[in-house]
């Protein structure tokens, strides 16, 4: 059987390709537990001087966790999630305070957990065909792995207007937001790949990296900041259809009613909180609060499986979505906390 994940090191460096091209690339929890091993090993090996993750195929990194599972355990009662979850939110802040350059090739499709294994990184890279997003409040989810830290923390209210609608980032939108660092087109990346395994990582890097495009996001920056900086999901759409920008608003709109509050929440706490890893110690609550919540197993039915684009999500309007419900979301599992060995900032 071929491995789900390709782990290997040349030339000093550590090789990581995420291997399942035809699921997109999408995380399973055997890769996420092989990937925190390889990057345990090599922290750890003199021999080894840079870690580069990729992914197989030509339609992207990876384009997240692979729901069909979590579908499935939210339908039966949802133990083997909070697993996979505690893992893979291990293994995002292993990668954020990694001690060797950890490069991550972000082209093409780059969503969820995606997001979650490279934009943590020390060189992070996009190219013109990169799609950086996180789409979860499309499923019934709230954006993590990190990225409620991450777009929190954008310019302006540019990380609130990704999340509530679920857009995909251009590269050039990628690095404004500061989700990315460098641009290389994509006919490069051949090349690059070469240089790294002779070059010192981010002077490879440097030779094959060109000004990005105009960031879109930028140029949309007044509106969004405007309409964005409201304290709830309704004033926003009010502001979105005052502004003349009803067809965002419908877009957000068509999203869980529930997964939109309770996200607007998460990136307001945190904007405020003091690491990573508390931001995905929150984002574990909310995780696991989710599996018990209908609109998680709905959404991902709706997307994914049937593939109907309808989901009923319940509840079904924004003033059904009482603060009481909301605040469920951000109370400690019955379980027990996200255990984080070290508590640093990124």
């Amino acid at each position: 059987m071929t491995p789900e994940v390709l782990i290997t090191t040349r030339d000093g460096v550590g090789w990581i390709t995420l291997n399942r091209p035809r699921a997109l690339n999408a995380l399973t929890h055997a890769m996420v537990r092989a990937i925190d091993a390889a990057l345990t090993r090599w922290e750890y090996d003199d021999t080894v001087r840079a870690v580069v993750i990729d992914g197989a195929g030509e339609r992207g990194l990876c384009a997240g966790g692979d729901i069909r599972s979590i579908h499935d355990d939210a339908r039966t009662g949802g133990t083997a999630s909070p697993g996979f979850w505690a893992d893979e939110y291990r293994l995002n802040a292993h990668i954020a305070r990694y001690p060797k350059t950890y490069v991550a090739l972000m082209d093409g499709l780059v969503l969820g957990g995606g997001v979650g294994v490279s934009a943590h990184g020390s060189l992070r890279v996009v190219t013109e065909r990169s799609r950086v997003g996180m789409p979860e409040t499309g499923i019934g989810l709230t954006p993590d792995v990190g990225g409620t830290y991450l777009l929190s923390r954008a310019p302006g209210e540019l990380g609130t207007h990704a999340a509530l609608t679920a857009a995909h980032l251009s590269g050039a939108d990628a690095i404004h937001c500061g989700l990315a660092d460098f641009f290389v087109p994509s006919d490069r990346l051949a090349d690059l790949r070469a240089a790294l395994a002779v070059r010192e990582p981010r002077e490879a890097v440097r030779m094959f990296a060109q000004a990005p495009p105009d960031s879109g996001l930028a140029a949309d920056a007044a509106w969004i900041d405007a309409c964005y900086s409201a304290d709830t999901v309704e004033e926003i759409l009010d502001r979105l259809h005052e502004a003349g920008c009803s067809a965002v608003a419908k877009e957000i709109g068509a999203k869980s009613p529930t997964a939109l509050k309770v996200t607007l929440r998460a990136l307001r706490t945190a904007r405020a909180l003091p690491s990573l890893e508390a931001a995905l110690t929150q984002e574990y609550r909310i995780a696991c609060a989710s599996l018990t919540a209908p609109d998680l197993a709905e959404g991902i039915r709706a997307q994914i499986i049937d593939k109907d684009r309808d989901p009923r999500w319940s509840p079904a309007t924004l003033g059904e979505v009482t603060p009481a419900l909301v605040d469920r979301f951000f109370a400690p599992p019955a379980h027990g906390d996200l255990s984080l060995l070290t508590q640093g900032n990124r």
